[in-house]
């Protein structure tokens, strides 16, 4: 490549490369028969996502090229593509090319992670309605994915780890832009808020929001004839929650993966939102939430 730079000959540079060109293609036909072989011999059609883990600094650049070599683009893209910080899902494509790809960057020392979008759709999810006091043993009362209410008793140390994260509530509405005229506009008009419970002993998920959790029922979060907004509710219900939750990893950068996800329409159709919130129309929320938790729910387990 050294001699490339050097060579002012345009007829060379450019029959070199070509051939590097064609060495390219070909690597790149017979990575694409090896995972032809193996969707062929495993007979899994099933679809997954490919999940980048952030990398910075000094270790970023290094691995770029890596990353440009096993997914087959250039090195300027690659370290475009390899986040700073939260996840980036890369690809989403069947499990075996997935896996194919996942295990090369690992090896190449690349953080990553590959999930089935039917593992997620099949975590249970029970929205929580309030808890009850309780000491040794969490108590709720909660709706299942068919809105049916029910009581559902766990052990706190059955809570491995916490998803938190905000949800924009849109307010559509009129506005005169710079030429005076009236134009629709969209703007955020609040925020809900979420904290997702995980239980893998049981495959489920504890979703509690703020506009969805009923504050007047249940366990005593606060002293009584304090001041009560619904941003104090919320707090008060966390701190109550610290008081019997074990240590465990709180994910919360929800709103870094937002910035990369929102745009995968594809994706986002096949994973359901589990939330009972307003119709809102684009974007979906609701289900770029769930497989924020989904995601971080099945990585945990791998």
């Amino acid at each position: 490549m050294q001699l490339l730079r050097s060579t002012n000959n345009l007829k060379i540079l450019a029959q070199a490369r070509e051939g590097m060109q064609r060495l390219q293609d070909i690597k790149q036909a017979e990575t694409q028969q090896v995972i032809t072989q193996a969707k062929f011999q495993s007979g899994n059609t099933e679809i997954g996502v490919l999940v980048l883990e952030p990398v910075s600094g000094e270790t970023k650049t290094q691995v770029a090229d890596k990353f440009a070599q096993i997914m087959h683009i250039d090195p300027y893209t690659a370290i475009s593509v390899i986040p700073n910080k939260g996840w980036r899902i890369y690809r989403s494509a069947g499990m075996e090319e997935l896996q194919f790809y996942g295990k090369q960057l690992k090896n190449a020392g690349i953080p990553c992670f590959w999930v089935n979008l039917s593992d997620i759709r099949n975590i249970t999810v029970f929205q929580v309605c309030y808890f009850t006091e309780s000491v040794n043993q969490g108590n709720v009362v909660c709706r299942n994915a068919l809105n049916q209410i029910g009581i559902l008793n766990f052990d706190w140390a059955e809570v491995e780890q916490r998803v938190l994260g905000l949800i924009p509530i849109f307010e559509e509405g009129l506005d005169f832009n710079i030429r005076g005229k009236l134009e629709r506009t969209t703007k955020i008009e609040n925020y809900i808020h979420f904290c997702d419970l995980h239980l893998p002993s049981r495959s489920c998920i504890l979703r509690i929001y703020d506009h969805g959790y009923e504050f007047q029922q249940g366990a005593i979060l606060a002293p009584l004839n304090t001041q009560s907004t619904m941003k104090i509710n919320w707090n008060n219900l966390l701190e109550w929650l610290e008081k019997y939750l074990p240590p465990g990893r709180v994910w919360s950068e929800f709103a870094i993966f937002t910035e990369t996800i929102l745009g995968e329409t594809e994706v986002l159709h096949k994973i359901p939102s589990n939330m009972y919130l307003f119709d809102q129309e684009k974007p979906k929320w609701d289900p770029v939430f769930h497989l924020y938790s989904g995601l971080a729910f099945k990585r945990n387990m791998s």
